[in-house]
């Protein structure tokens, strides 16, 4: 399993409120997009990266790894909550999209509305759904999904980690393939890229490529304005 990884502040803002983790030897990958203010937002994002990080077993049984990811998220959720009653930090939390590859599955932890995407056969899928204002309006039909890219609430979330004690975490559980391309990112991807010009990015042959195809994604969302901060993760099935 190959992976790469790259975050960046983007050109508006100060911070850099993302966090992701690579962590091939356990199969375990992750992308967290925090909010709530200066402070707050980096704080959220990293807590839940940290937990995951200590939580996740090295070689856990493949049937237990979606209890593990949600067991895992519920735990940095109470720590949010409680860390969120200080000041400092008061409306903090966190979006989360974690993965972990385990005997030929993929397991698949999310809320909020960073995203899942699996590459396949020149095939991009979206595997996660948007926990957004915006996503609920276009799943009812009241909105395009070209309205849906510009609509000036399109950042309001629904979920996400420190907001409630029981945050309702999506979990799913899918085959994976040789040369599958799992893309984990923020939503100052996917805010500024569109999924044909991830397809194409995706679908360039040859060695070694995956450093160069996170560059690409990355540098086309700074290009169209970098108004958010960027995170990409990108896995390769061997």
């Amino acid at each position: 399993m190959w992976a790469k990884a790259l975050s960046e502040t983007g050109r508006v803002r100060k911070d850099n409120q993302d966090n992701y983790l690579v962590s091939t030897e356990r199969g375990l990958f992750v992308v967290a997009d925090g909010m709530g203010g200066h402070a707050g937002g980096k704080v959220a994002s990293s807590i839940a990266k940290q937990v995951l990080a200590e939580e996740i077993v090295p070689s856990p049984v493949a049937a237990d790894c979606g209890k593990l990811l949600l067991k895992a998220l519920l735990k940095a959720n109470d720590l949010i909550l409680q860390q969120g009653q200080e000041q400092a930090y008061l409306g903090m939390g966190t979006t989360v999209t974690a993965a972990m590859f385990g005997a030929g599955r993929l397991y698949l932890a999310h809320i909020g509305d960073s995203r899942a995407y699996l590459f396949r056969g020149g095939s991009l899928q979206l595997l996660t759904q948007d926990h957004s204002l915006v996503n609920e309006l276009l799943q009812k039909g009241e909105l395009t999904q070209e309205e849906a890219k510009h609509h000036p609430r399109r950042n309001i979330l629904t979920r996400a980690l420190g907001i409630t004690e029981n945050p309702q975490i999506d979990l799913l559980d899918l085959s994976v393939q040789k040369g599958d391309l799992l893309l984990l990112c923020t939503d100052g991807l996917h805010n500024q890229v569109y999924e044909e010009e991830l397809t194409q990015i995706l679908a360039a042959e040859g060695e070694g490529l995956l450093e160069t195809k996170v560059k690409r994604m990355v540098n086309l969302a700074l290009e169209r304005g970098g108004n958010d901060n960027i995170t990409v993760v990108l896995i390769q099935d061997k």
